[in-house]
């Protein structure tokens, strides 16, 4: 099996490249480019491993990807407003979005993947799979003071837990744990591209301002 070592890191680069732009939108120093890109690279696994127990939490001993989320965020930084916007804009903006969905996918499984391995019932295994996919841009939205997306109508959540949940419904069944990874990485990208080329959403209650 190929190792998901690269896979992770480009994983966290994606996602370190939301939080930095969303910085850029806000107008923020390199700092808040560097925080922005950090959390959302990283803040959904560190969740994972503190509320599951794991000491130290992953990136301490190897802040390989800590790195990977600073390096992207001054590279946005230093590109500038003009570019910045380009690469917010046009068929970059929507290579952008696939490249997250995948990211999105993958850290559901290998989420999933962790919390199975240190013996938690199934049902907090698709709980910790869905922390780590989708958690870290929880705290950059809350940071940058936009309404987070778990709280919007966009299928985004629902997709990290059905990638999650597959996976542990299949290694319930006895499957290989391999076979069940990558059928939960194909459930939870399956269900997010559906909903960015259909246009799916949540229904929402109504308001009552």
């Amino acid at each position: 099996m190929v190792s998901v070592i690269p896979f992770e890191a480009i994983g966290v680069a994606v996602f370190a490249l939301t939080g930095a732009l969303v910085a850029a939108r806000k107008g923020m120093d390199p700092f808040g480019f560097a925080l922005l890109a950090i959390v959302t690279g990283i803040g959904g696994g560190t969740i994972r491993d503190l509320l599951l127990g794991i000491r130290p939490v992953f990136w301490v001993q190897d802040p390989s990807d800590v790195l990977v989320c600073i390096v992207v965020a001054e590279i946005v930084f230093a590109l500038g407003p003009k570019r910045v916007t380009a690469l917010e804009g046009g068929r970059r903006a929507r290579l952008l979005l696939w490249a997250d969905a995948l990211g999105l996918a993958l850290f559901a499984v290998m989420g999933t993947a962790k919390a199975l391995s240190v013996g938690v019932p199934f049902l907090s295994a698709i709980a910790m799979g869905t922390i780590t996919a989708t958690f870290g841009g929880i705290i950059r939205d809350l940071l940058a003071g936009t309404t987070p997306l778990v709280l919007r109508q966009e299928i985004y959540v629902t997709a990290a837990a059905l990638g999650a949940g597959v996976m542990v419904a299949l290694r319930g069944l006895g499957l290989d744990p391999t076979l069940a990874a990558v059928a939960g990485f194909a459930a939870g990208l399956g269900l997010r591209a559906l909903a960015i080329l259909r246009g799916w959403s949540l229904p929402t209650f109504p308001r009552r301002d």
